[in-house]
């Protein structure tokens, strides 16, 4: 089903900007009258990470007159295995700013906005409000449900795309026009069921496969050709190298979406018995070094548990740690492995998932049981900064 453009096409394009975009606009569908309309479309692009490295790019690329950038982190150099409009001279600057570097080197007609800010209920309706199209390319449910209820209340459309390991998914959710977020998923997954890509992995190039499907969904929406994903969720295999298309409906059950809410509180970082267990059973990373050299002295008896999983711990681990991963604490299996007579420490990459654990070590009468705040993350930038990172 197609629908009528998204924007209005700009008044005109400059001689350059014609020879830069004339492989657009010999495409009849596209033609003069889309590629103007491309100019004067304002975009927003939510996160400048995996999936938006490449939407930004491509759009940039295609002309898009207005790009809006909403990031508040700094390029590491983890990010530059997938997140391609970053370089190794970027690392520690601000994603946004070398982000708006690359796009402006790809295509100087290309106005860019800058929002280096985190997205919450305060600030969304107010920095979405001002564009025509959203993409979000985000990696946690809170950002995700966030953005959804914004651009449902403003009534604007939005094209949403998820990667992990290797799947991908990506549709277009505009509830003017059929269903949105919440009628594929009303409710957010139980706290730590689904491992982020910075706990679970991503392999690079997924984020070129469904980044630059997002973009042909943006081009298709601001010029009005085509067919667009709403009401459609396409699903991508990498290893399989298979696509395949569920049908999303809206579900009547979904309630209206009439204001924001605390999204970190509605999604949960966290469990609550893992925040529950986490009280006054949380250490720091300083105090664990200090008792690892009183267990080396003989003054001190614990048993230091990485609960995560194996490729985490070939990367980086703490001397004397053993490897129980996070999954055998919740299945009951790691208690059969763990000493009865010695106190537990547990950590993790940076404290949700030791959590986790430590809740389900405490329910199987490890009572003096603690976790290290903050995890390896913490571990290595604060006791042994040689080591690597991820």
């Amino acid at each position: 089903m197609s629908f009528p453009p998204l924007v209005e096409p700009a008044a005109s394009l400059s001689v350059d900007e014609v020879r830069r975009y004339s492989r657009h606009i010999i495409i009849p569908d596209v033609g003069m009258d889309g590629q103007k309309r491309l100019k004067n479309a304002k975009v927003l692009v939510i996160g400048a990470g995996g999936l938006g490295s490449p939407a930004l790019l491509y759009l940039a690329a295609a002309g898009v007159g207005t790009l809006g950038i909403v990031d508040f982190d700094t390029v590491d150099e983890s990010n530059l295995q997938r997140q391609v409009i970053h370089g190794q001279s970027d690392v520690g600057k601000p994603k946004a700013r070398s982000a708006k570097e690359s796009i402006q080197e790809i295509n100087p007609f290309v106005e860019v906005i800058l929002h280096e800010t985190r997205l919450d209920s305060d600030n969304a309706l107010e920095v979405l409000g001002d564009y025509d199209l959203i993409l979000d390319g985000t990696d946690n449910f809170a950002t995700r449900y966030l953005v959804n209820d914004a651009a449902v209340i403003l009534g604007k459309p939005y094209v949403w795309g998820s990667i992990y390991r290797f799947e991908g998914q990506v549709s277009v959710f505009w509830a003017e026009q059929g269903p949105h977020y919440r009628d594929l998923y009303p409710e957010p997954p139980p706290p730590g069921m689904v491992p982020s890509c910075a706990e679970g992995g991503v392999l690079g190039v997924l984020c070129a496969s469904i980044g630059s499907v997002m973009v042909n969904e943006a081009i298709k929406l601001i010029t009005g050709i085509g067919d667009p994903l709403i009401g459609r969720l396409l699903i991508f295999d990498a290893l399989e190298m298979s696509w395949r298309e569920l049908k999303i409906n809206r579900d009547p059950e979904t309630a209206p979406v009439t204001e924001l809410i605390d999204y970190e509180a509605f999604c949960g970082v966290i469990s609550d018995e893992a925040a529950e267990a986490a009280v006054d059973s949380t250490i720091d990373v300083r105090t664990l070094k200090q008792w690892l050299d009183e267990r080396e002295a003989g003054q001190r008896d614990f048993e230091l548990v990485d609960v995560r999983e194996p490729n985490e711990y070939e990367i980086v681990n703490i001397p004397g740690a053993v490897l129980i991963p996070k999954g055998e604490f919740l299945t009951g299996e790691a208690f059969e492995k763990l000493p009865k007579d010695k106190q537990i420490v547990l950590h993790c990459k940076v404290g949700g998932r030791s959590a986790e654990a430590l809740a389900a070590a405490k329910g199987a009468g490890f009572s003096d049981a603690v976790h290290v705040g903050g995890g390896i993350l913490a571990w290595v930038s604060q006791i042994e900064p040689d080591k690597p990172s991820y």
